[in-house]
């Protein structure tokens, strides 16, 4: 492993931990010493994601990390709790075939957020569901709510509060 301080070939291992796909070890370079981090994550053959209007891209593990690190910021969850729901998302959209729609990646990640925090699980759905009203937000939190299609907004939205004395 060549060395990001001085670029030296070699350095040897200091320490190897092992997860669930990914293997890290610490590393230190025989030339300099400098000690740096390395994870070694097994490549798996990811499905191509079929977007809403038809194109087809390759899935990208960063894309669904950074959606899942919006949701969740300024929320008290850890980083790594956001890199294991990842795995477990791209684990889930590798065994759909070699096809998946954004819908489907959408709602995996929605159950995964729902066991993490319901506000990011609510920040998530209300973008994912295309919720644009107060009543559609009120469906949206009702209890047994299914994350099916977006939900409907229920009649007129609602008027602007006026303060007291208005005209």
């Amino acid at each position: 492993m060549r060395c990001p301080h001085c670029l030296h070939p070699d350095s040897r291992v200091l320490e190897t931990r092992a997860t669930d796909d990914t293997t890290k070890r610490r590393r230190q370079c025989l030339a300099c010493g400098f000690r740096f981090s390395t994870a070694e994550r097994l490549e798996r053959r990811l499905p191509l994601v079929v977007k809403r209007g038809g194109a087809r891209e390759p899935f990208d593990r960063d894309k669904l990390v950074v959606g899942m690190r919006v949701a969740c910021r300024r929320r008290p969850v850890p980083a790594e709790r956001i890199e294991r729901a990842a795995d477990r998302v791209e684990q889930r959209v590798s065994g759909l075939g070699a096809e998946v729609a954004t819908a489907d990646i959408g709602r995996c990640v929605l159950d995964e957020l729902r066991g993490l925090d319901p506000v990011a699980w609510v920040r998530f759905a209300s973008v994912y569901l295309n919720v644009d009203s107060l009543d559609a937000f009120a469906a949206l939190l009702a209890p047994g709510t299914p994350e099916g299609p977006a939900p409907e907004p229920v009649g007129e939205p609602a008027e602007a509060a006026t303060e007291p004395g208005a005209p």
